[in-house]
């Protein structure tokens, strides 16, 4: 059963993974949102966390951080973190050109 975080985030729980799945245009007003469903994420301590950004049109540095802490939690918990994809243009750019899209593991929900 989905843990909705507001309407922009969303949180479910499978067997071995968590899915955070993200819509629409990010802001810094939706951080909070988003360290809630890190937060149901690190409770849950299943193995892989993937974020689905598929639907995202538009982020800024609030969700770039947001991305690199969740990374770094799950980390420090030697968990896995996925971004899950394809990334929209807006996305992309934002990893691309702040130099941190090596440090994510992307995959491409259409990829079979």
């Amino acid at each position: 059963m989905p843990e909705a975080c507001d309407m922009k985030v969303h949180v479910t729980h499978h067997d071995q993974d968590v899915l955070i799945t993200v819509r629409g245009e990010l802001d810094y007003e939706d951080a909070e949102s988003m360290e809630t469903a890190w937060q149901a994420a690190d409770r849950a301590g299943l193995p892989t966390t993937t974020v689905d950004l598929s639907q995202v049109t538009f982020a800024d540095s609030m969700l770039l951080n947001a991305l690199l802490e969740a990374r770094r939690r799950h980390s420090a918990t030697d968990r896995d973190f996925v971004l899950l994809g394809p990334l929209q243009p807006p996305v992309s750019r934002l990893l691309a050109l702040s130099g941190t899209l090596e440090h994510f593991t992307i995959r491409d929900a259409d990829a079979s």
